[in-house]
Order: structure tokens, then sequence, then C-alpha cells
């Protein structure tokens, strides 16, 4: 029986792997193959061109409506010293030490409506992968654990083995400089709330249920921060932990290695600075504690208003010009060659094929 079984098995007809006879796996579905003629492209060219150059002066417009001053303290020297603080932060053995130094700058027209300061970094690539993953998810919610994520290695554990909070490169790294403003013997304002986004502090970042330093009692800080966690801010108890604004606009690595993150906005509850900031003579103050030289990095303060469209950003709008023009610049070329090169209608229609390829 098992012999008549293999017979039948061998006469059978071997199985067709053709697809089956359907429109979909035969390709007979209908489909629209654009003809590409002077007619359908030439204007295409036009429209894009005439459109997208207005819409480019427009957002130039917007973003030249907006005011932006930039100072580079990358080398500010130290108050009162000979060497710059970039010079000196590497060789400090006291841990109380803070190299301080000043800037008197000049706005030559006044800042008007709200006035934020940005600082700005060069040649820091957040975008590192390793560098973006290192960092607790879990922790940052404010569910801590002796056991840090294995993504915050080698930032999990301080040198006494206790586990550190907030753990990773990202927080390690958390930028400490103290930017100041004053003018003349007046300090001016600043804000270190609504800084970060809404979404950022509501959903990813949350401290622990009761007392904030007592639910960090067994956890160690970062390895380079000044000061714990839960100090923070010891002006706004709201403002620490994992809520803290400063280190919210930090956690959000940048793209780019050349990048500027929020720092602080200017008060205008005060009547002097309600609309602003007058054009006049005023100081930079900072606390240097950041090192950058070591990797050719630079630091900068930006000052900065917004318009509708946000903060000074011409690249859009020069990004819309050029293609506008370059759309109007190849439309007329190939409009031209059209005009002298092409066949008419007619001609076309009495092409002999015969006599075209003998």
């Amino acid at each position: 029986m098992s012999t008549q079984n293999t017979e039948n098995e061998e006469n059978a007809a071997p199985k067709s792997k053709r697809p089956s006879d359907s429109a979909f796996k035969q390709q007979r579905l209908p489909a629209w193959q654009p003809v590409l003629t002077a007619r359908t492209v030439l204007p295409t060219f036009f429209v894009i061109g005439v459109l997208f150059i207005p819409i480019g002066v427009i957002l130039l417009h917007f973003s030249n409506a907006s005011n932006e001053l930039i100072i580079d303290y990358t080398r500010c020297m130290e108050d009162g010293g000979t060497q710059a603080c970039a010079d000196l932060l590497p060789n400090k053995t006291n841990e109380n030490y803070r190299c301080k130094c000043k800037i008197n700058f000049t706005l030559t027209e006044d800042f008007i409506g709200d006035v934020y300061m940005y600082y700005g970094l060069t040649n820091y690539y957040q975008n590192h992968r390793r560098y973006v993953k290192s960092r607790d998810d879990e922790q940052l919610l404010g569910r801590l654990s002796q056991t840090p994520s294995s993504d915050c290695t080698p930032f999990a554990f301080a040198a006494d083995g206790k586990p550190i909070a907030p753990c990773g490169a990202i927080a390690n790294s958390l930028f400490n400089d103290t930017l100041t403003l004053s003018q003349g013997s007046s300090n001016i304002t600043l804000l270190n709330t609504g800084i970060a986004w809404p979404s950022d502090k509501r959903v990813k970042f949350r401290n622990p249920e009761g007392n904030l330093e007592a639910a960090l009692v067994g956890f160690e800080k970062p390895i380079f921060w000044q000061k714990p966690l839960y100090k923070l801010d010891e002006t706004n108890e709201s403002n620490n932990g994992f809520q803290n604004e400063d280190l919210i606009v930090w956690m959000r690595t940048a793209a780019l290695p050349s990048f500027r993150k929020l720092y602080r906005r200017l008060d205008q509850s005060n009547n002097t600075y309600s609309k602003g900031l007058k054009a006049g003579e005023y100081t930079l103050h900072v606390e240097y504690n950041y090192p950058v030289v070591s990797f050719d990095g630079t630091k900068r303060m930006i000052l900065s208003t917004t318009s509708v469209l946000g903060g000074k950003n011409p690249f859009l709008g020069i990004a819309y010009i050029v293609v506008g023009a370059i759309c109007v610049t190849l439309g007329l070329a190939l409009l031209f060659i059209h005009m002298r090169c092409s066949r008419s209608n007619m001609d076309m229609i009495n092409v002999n094929p015969h006599t075209q390829y003998s």
C-alpha cells in the first residue's frame, strides 16, 4: 500500500509557482501615467515660483521683525584677574571656587515685547546615540528604584555604590552656568519658570510623592552636579526635583551640534521693563562653571524677542525665496527651449517613422 502511494505522488503533476490569475497579481489594475509635456510642466514651475517667492518674503519680514543679540562669552576674563575663566576652570582645586566674569554690551534698539534669554553651545553632539539613550524615563517620572536603567551606565551608580538620581549622561552634563543681567546698579529680574514645554512638565517629568528630600535618601546627585536634585532652585520649592524646568529643557536633546536652549525670560511685571528692554548699556554677569574648551566648543548668551512665527530664524524665508527663484528660472529656460526647438503638432503628426529611422 505504501509503495502505491509513493508511485501516485511521483506521478502527480508538480505544483505551479505561478501567481493566481488576478488583476492585482498579474498587474492588470487600471493605472494613470502622467505625460510630461511643456503644456503641463511649464505652468507648474511658474505657479510654484509665483507662490513661493511672496511667501518667502513674508516669512523673512516676520523673522526680521524680531530682535536678537548674541554674546560669545567662552573666553571671558575673570573679574579682577588676568586669565580667562575657561583656563582657570580645569585647574581649580577648591570646590567652592566660582569663576565670575562680566561683559558690558549695548542694545542699539528697543527690544519690544516678550524678551527671552537663551544659552547657545557649539560643537556639542547631543544627538549621539549613546548620549540620547542615557536616561531612565521611569526615574524621571518619580518612580525611584535602587536599580536604575542599564542605559544610564556608567552614570548609574556613584563611587559609594548608591544609585544616582537623575542618572545618565544627559542629566550628568546639565548646563550649570549662571547668567544674570543688570543695567547700571540695578539687577534685572529674570524668571526661571515658564521656559519648558508644558507637555514635558505635565507628562514626562514628575516628582515622587511626599517630601522630595526624604524620597531621595539613599540616592546620590550626578557626579558633575554642584547641588542635589532637591536644591536646584532654592527660591521656588515647586521648581525642584524632576520638575525643575532647567533640567526639563536640558533633557530635550538637540538634533544638531550647534544649538540654543531657553534659559530665562524677562519679568515684565516691573513697570521699568513692562514693554521689554530699552536701548542702552547693560552688563552680562556670568558664574562660569561649564567647560567647553576641551572639545573646541563655544558658549553664547542670546537675547531675543519673538514674532508671530517665533524667534528670529531667516532660514525658512530664504529657502522659500531660493526655491521659488529656481523654479521661475527653470520655467523661463524651458520655455525658451520649447519655443526654439520644439516641433509643431502637425510636424509630429506627419512624421514618417520609416524615413525617421532609416
